[in-house]
């Protein structure tokens, strides 16, 4: 009678990532990425070292801000870590 598709997997969020969140990048996710094809190829260390604020989330994506004068950047969740 109901045709609602309960087995579709829901979206979440990694726990601890969310706006204000202190992050820096995962070398080894970052750099298989297409993100990483997309830029220079040899990227700062400062996106390594961290840390860069996310400043909002949208679906699978978060925008960093680095604590240099460089522009805001997106970049998937799952390359971003908490900054320890």
């Amino acid at each position: 009678m109901s045709d609602i598709n309960t087995s579709a997997p829901a979206k979440t969020k990694p726990t601890g990532l969310r706006k204000g969140t202190l992050v820096k990048v995962n070398r080894k996710a970052y750099s298989s990425s297409i993100e990483a094809a997309a830029s220079d190829p040899i990227p700062p260390n400062y996106i390594f070292e961290g840390p860069g604020e996310l400043l909002v989330v949208k679906g699978n994506y978060g925008q960093v801000r680095w604590k240099r004068p460089v522009p805001d950047v997106w970049l998937r969740i799952d390359q971003l870590e908490v900054y320890a």
